[in-house]
């Protein structure tokens, strides 16, 4: 089968004199759609092996990252090979969102590429520089830079949108028919039908604010509490992010500081007695601000470090909105970042390795 076109779509460009070895494309593909086939098939006339790099890995499905990285390549693969590409032509590398440590990103990037080239320099990196979400492209100097000639206004989310709002038909013109067939039938598990849920939540949460003269800007307090090799978590209860482990914490009241709402939430969601004296054992503090760290909004966070030295656990009671709160073992929460809510897996990791 040939490659989608659309008239929006440019052709490839003719055939490069000289194949690299290999060519790198990064993207996460929430989901991969026409554009992305163009891409990928263009950069195919240019190299003999393409290494797909697919970010947003190993996080928990939200309406932004529905898809697990095992389902991206899995369709990314099929896709390709409606086209007519062999799969041994294809590698993939799957990469963490690091939202507060761009070098473990680029590392992480530059480490699973490395585990394909085997020491070869003849890489190439395959990408448009669109705007500012593009500067990522100017992160490998050590690659030449390949620009693709494919230039479409196809959006992966554009596609979301209109799967979540039960517009597949409209989303078949927006993907290859492999990546359609695949979104058919992912409509009809339990983990689609919690993520319509959400999506259907957050729409109607954005709405509450949609006529204010002024996007708001929400600010919340968490509690990073750790004691004898053991960090706090809290399931959450409700949506977004239903069945997530995530940090007690909540919104900033008016009368109160950042510090106390911190102390708040955490002694209202565990039932931690308060003759733990949290405030007494800050350790450390930090602002959390990723724009998109959030999908009910921009949503800046305060995040405090609770160390409770070494000790028996105390005594936990879930309450306000949490289903349930544990000691969770570090070794087992730092191994684990798709089970967390939002970034709080990467706002834990952040106290932890300060030492």
């Amino acid at each position: 089968m040939t490659a989608p076109r659309d008239p929006a779509l440019s052709s490839p460009p003719p055939a490069r004199a000289r194949k690299r070895t290999f060519g790198v494309y990064i993207g996460r593909f929430e989901p991969p759609h026409a554009a992305h086939l163009l891409v990928m098939l263009e950069a195919l006339q240019s190299v003999q092996k393409l290494i797909v790099v697919i970010g947003s890995a190993r996080a928990a499905r939200n309406t932004k990252n529905p898809f697990t990285a095992e389902e991206r390549q899995e369709v990314i693969t099929a896709m390709l090979r409606e086209a007519g590409v062999a799969r041994s032509r294809l590698l993939f590398v799957h990469v963490r969102d690091y939202f507060y440590n761009e070098g473990l990103w680029l590392s992480e990037v530059q480490g699973g590429v490395a585990e394909h080239t085997r020491g070869s320099s003849d890489v190439a990196l395959i990408g448009h520089i669109k705007d500012e979400s593009s500067y990522y492209l100017r992160s490998f100097p050590a690659w030449e830079f390949i620009p693709t000639h494919v230039v479409s206004p196809l959006s992966a989310t554009d596609v979301r949108k209109a799967y979540f709002e039960d517009r597949l038909e409209d989303a078949r013109g927006m993907v290859p028919p492999a990546v359609h067939a695949f979104l058919t039938r992912f409509r009809e598990t339990p983990e689609y039908a919690e993520l319509r849920a959400e999506y259907d939540y957050l729409r109607e949460y954005r709405a509450a604010w949609a006529a204010a003269p002024f996007p708001p800007v929400f600010v919340t307090a968490d509690a990073v509490i750790t004691r004898s090799g053991h960090v706090l978590v809290v399931r959450r209860a409700g949506l977004p992010g239903r069945g997530r482990l995530a940090m007690p914490g909540g919104f900033l009241a008016p009368d109160e500081t950042l510090l106390a709402c911190a102390a708040r939430r955490a002694y209202q969601e565990t039932g931690l007695g308060e003759a733990v004296n949290l405030t007494g054992h800050l350790r450390a503090q930090a602002v959390f601000d990723y724009p998109d760290r959030s999908q009910r909004g921009r949503t800046v966070t305060h995040a405090f470090h609770f160390d409770l030295g070494i000790g028996q656990l105390p005594v936990l009671k879930a309450a306000a909105g949490a289903a349930d709160a544990s000691w969770m073992p570090l070794s087992q929460a730092m191994s684990q970042p798709e089970l967390f809510f939002e970034d709080h897996h990467a706002i834990i990791e952040h106290f932890l390795m300060r030492g």
